[in-house]
């Protein structure tokens, strides 16, 4: 059983910054994207931040220069600086990976619980 745990979410002034974790536990063949979406209420769930198993990464435009993700084996980061009251938004930890589900071994996407970042002053 796969389960992706998240950390770090919290209340921050605008301009401030938080740092979210996600630890991707179970019997993990192979991971081959890891990346953070989020939702606010009342939109959909879109991407923030991804990072293949190559290392190359991605972001939404309005994160660009502020927002770093990484990646160290199971785990992966989101460092968000200069938060805006628009960043505001709970946060789900997504991986695109290969592991055991009872007896069949697959690769599909699995999610986090979330955490919630709000912004403000």
């Amino acid at each position: 059983q796969v389960q992706l745990v998240e950390s770090g979410g919290g209340l921050v002034q605008p301009g401030g910054s938080l740092r979210l974790s996600c630890a991707a536990s179970g019997t993990i063949f192979g991971i081959y994207a890891m990346g953070w979406y989020r939702q606010a209420p009342g939109k959909q769930r879109d991407l923030v931040a991804g990072i293949t198993n190559g290392g190359t990464t991605n972001y939404t435009d309005s994160v660009k220069g502020r927002f770093t993700i990484s990646r160290d084996k199971n785990t992966v980061n989101l460092e968000m600086n200069n938060l805006k009251p628009e960043d505001t938004a709970v946060y789900y930890c997504n991986a695109d990976l290969v592991a055991k589900t009872g007896t069949k071994i697959m690769r599909r996407d699995y999610w986090g619980q979330g955490t919630q970042v709000t912004v403000s002053s």
